[in-house]
């Protein structure tokens, strides 16, 4: 581990008692079963965090409610105070959390400090949100009526976040939820806890700041099990989950079945298509970030590469020498392009979709081996597999640095190839032509949320709305209106006149 990760864990383990103490039943902590946490650089434990049980989730659901009758009343740009405050305590304190993002989550040094910006990007955004909660006044068909929409805050949020954005993706939800006038609960990745408690005690430090109730925000570490106990309880009005699509299908019925909203951010199984006209110089520089960003392990990483055939041998070639100079090892290191795969069960996964490609008649053109391990930490090299469009495999997402080259040879077919698979999440074309940009952005062309000419798969600005459709979930965080699904909207008509006409010439007289 580097030296400064030593530093950091020295400083986190003198803190942990002053945690433990002041957030008892805020943060969800109790004397019960403890989870451990293991760095994926080295395997080494970071520390053990309690789990909550039911009734302190419950508890701080409650908790949550009451907070919420009293902030929904604050008015919107005083919440988005609240929000520039904690955006200011994060901007101060970005390398030291961009640290522990790395120490946990094993994502390189130079992203997680790109995820930090994220945060500190979103609360920016959301204070300009906090004095433009718009809604529309209306024609009415009525003489003397005005219609006209408001907005108003839904209560409880609770966000369930993954390990691979362990700070930005509960900052989309949170910074919006907060000045749309809700109360947050977070459940975040067991492989990420301490990302969420140092988040949220700064968003409690804000919070004494402004002088409002602590209870605006609270954290429960709960692995499965536990974590439906939040996802069941009907005092939690909408639930944002990021993870896998199993993991999103389990929280859609538990949510529907008792009539909750819910926001789903979930896989994607993501495409470039590769055009004979596409600049290859910047195709190749975009694929591979896309790639071998946080080593395979985003939700908007490239996973299936559709090329041209009259180009394919020059791309495999390009990208073949790129992943060959590719530094792979501790994260902190800045050298370091890649770290380390999640944990044993990813490992295991990487080899297994390798070896199934490789029987449904893929071949392994680079990478694909285990390495360094002797560090305790799960490092291997990137794989690139010529395969067939229609293999089993290529409808897989493995979260894992393995890419997926495959040919076509009119734009229609690279079209549906791309929108083959069951994820809708983000999708990219490289081309010079403007007729084929126009028609992969078209209703006819990429089925995603995202859809880039010309740009890579990952690496989302915040301004725009984040997500996906099909198995990705549907729902959009972040920026453009995504504020609105943290809201109920109303829609009220005044009669400011003297009579009472109805809607459709309906006549009614008394």
């Amino acid at each position: 581990m580097s030296h400064r990760a030593q530093e950091l864990l020295g400083e986190l383990y003198r803190e942990n008692q002053k945690y433990d103490c002041a957030y008892i039943g805020r943060m969800g902590f109790t004397n019960g079963i403890y989870t451990e946490v293991k760095s994926p650089i080295d395997g080494k434990m970071l520390w053990s965090m309690a789990n909550s049980e039911a009734d302190t989730i419950n508890n701080l659901v409650s908790a949550s409610q009451a907070a919420f009758k009293q902030w929904r009343t604050v008015p919107a740009p005083k919440r988005g105070e609240l929000v520039r405050i904690f955006g200011n305590l994060v901007r101060a304190k970005k390398e030291e959390l961009a640290a522990i993002i790395t120490l946990e989550s094993g994502k390189p040094w130079q992203e997680s400090l790109g995820e930090v910006q994220e945060v500190i990007d979103v609360c920016d955004f959301a204070v300009g949100l906090s004095r433009q909660l718009y809604g529309l006044t209306i024609a009415s068909e009525r003489p003397n009526h005005r219609m006209m929409e408001q907005w108003h805050p839904l209560g409880v949020v609770g966000v369930v976040t993954a390990f691979n954005f362990p700070m930005a993706v509960w900052a989309w939800n949170a910074a919006l939820a907060l000045v749309c006038g809700n109360t947050l609960i977070w459940k975040p990745s067991e492989q990420t806890p301490m990302c969420a408690l140092v988040c949220h005690q700064l968003l409690v430090q804000a919070a004494e700041e402004c002088g409002f109730d602590k209870n605006v925000s609270s954290v429960v570490f709960a692995p499965k099990h536990q974590a439906q106990v939040l996802v069941e309880n009907p005092g939690v009005a909408l639930v944002s989950a990021t993870g896998s699509c199993a993991m999103g299908k389990e929280v859609a019925q538990v949510v529907a079945a008792r009539m909750g909203r819910y926001l789903l951010e979930l896989g994607g199984n993501n495409a470039m298509i590769v055009t004979p006209s596409a600049n290859l110089d910047l195709a190749i520089r975009a694929a591979a970030f896309a790639a071998l960003g946080t080593t395979g392990q985003r939700c908007t990483t490239l996973r299936r590469l559709i090329v041209h055939e009259s180009r394919v041998d020059e791309v495999i070639e390009k990208l073949a020498t790129v992943y060959a100079s590719v530094s792979i090892g501790d994260p902190f290191d800045e050298k370091n392009l890649l770290g380390p795969l999640v944990s044993q069960a990813s490992l295991e996964r990487f080899h297994w979709a390798i070896e199934q490609s490789k029987q449904q008649g893929g071949r392994v053109v680079v990478g694909g081996e285990t390495i360094l391990q002797s560090t305790g930490g799960h490092y291997v090299t990137p794989a690139i597999i010529k395969i067939d469009a229609q293999a089993a495999m290529v409808q897989e997402e493995t979260f894992a640095p393995i890419l997926y080259v495959m040919t076509y040879q009119e734009l229609d077919e690279a079209i549906s190839i791309q929108n083959q698979v069951a994820q809708g999440l983000s999708s990219a074309i490289f081309t010079q032509d403007v007729s084929e940009a126009e028609w992969f952005l078209s209703a006819s062309g990429s089925d995603c949320g995202i859809a880039n000419v010309n740009i890579g798969t990952s690496g989302a600005e915040i301004g725009g709305a984040f997500g996906g459709e099909k198995e990705t979930g549907g729902g959009r965080e972040s920026g453009s209106d995504a504020w609105k699904q943290y809201m109920r909207r109303a829609t009220n008509t005044i009669n400011y006149g003297k009579d009472l006409p109805l809607a459709q010439g309906i006549r009614f007289d008394l």
